[in-house]
């Protein structure tokens, strides 16, 4: 498998999810947002290359914190991603978040796709949207953005939002 192009990985950060999270940002997005936080994040060629298993490793060294796929979009390189999230559930209990800009619909259409999603417990999705950023949403910069319990989803087969009550929260 080629190695995933990851621009950075940030550990212990309250942002990307609650509680403390190692947070991997992929390089590599189609979506190009206006008003993009994360505009350097869009060309692939700008990360640098990291092995699944040197990624399970940071992941796992901090016992304590969760994980977050963000980016660019980690649905960009899907098949790794997904490998990725199989030996962290191989390995660990950690929850998985994960931002995109696709829609949760979108991404149930696509085999790969679908293969990362269902390894993720927590999936942030839609394009940022500049005209409904509102200050004060909890882990979402754009109010069209769902917080998307996918594993619910999928056992249901609906779409099942995350209430704010929610444990992860």
């Amino acid at each position: 498998m080629r190695p995933l192009s990851i621009l950075s990985i940030v550990e212990d950060t309250v942002v990307d999810g609650p509680g403390f999270r190692t947070s991997i940002y992929a390089a590599g997005c189609l979506h190009h947002c206006p008003g993009c936080h994360n505009p350097e994040s869009w060309d692939i060629a700008q990360g640098q290359p990291y092995t699944v298993e040197e990624l399970l490793q940071r992941v796992l060294e901090d016992p304590f914190a969760d994980v977050t796929f963000s980016g660019g979009d980690p649905f960009f390189q899907a098949e790794g991603f997904a490998a990725l999230a199989r030996a962290i559930r191989r390995e660990s209990t950690k929850s998985i978040w994960c931002y995109t800009g696709y829609c949760y619909e979108q991404l149930l259409e696509h085999p790969l796709h679908r293969a990362l999603l269902e390894q993720v417990d927590v999936l942030v999705d839609g394009p940022f949207i500049a005209s409904q950023r509102r200050e004060g949403l909890r882990f979402r910069g754009s109010a069209n953005q769902r917080l998307i319990d996918v594993q619910q989803s999928l056992a249901r087969q609906q779409l099942v939002l995350l209430d704010e009550l929610a444990p992860y929260l």
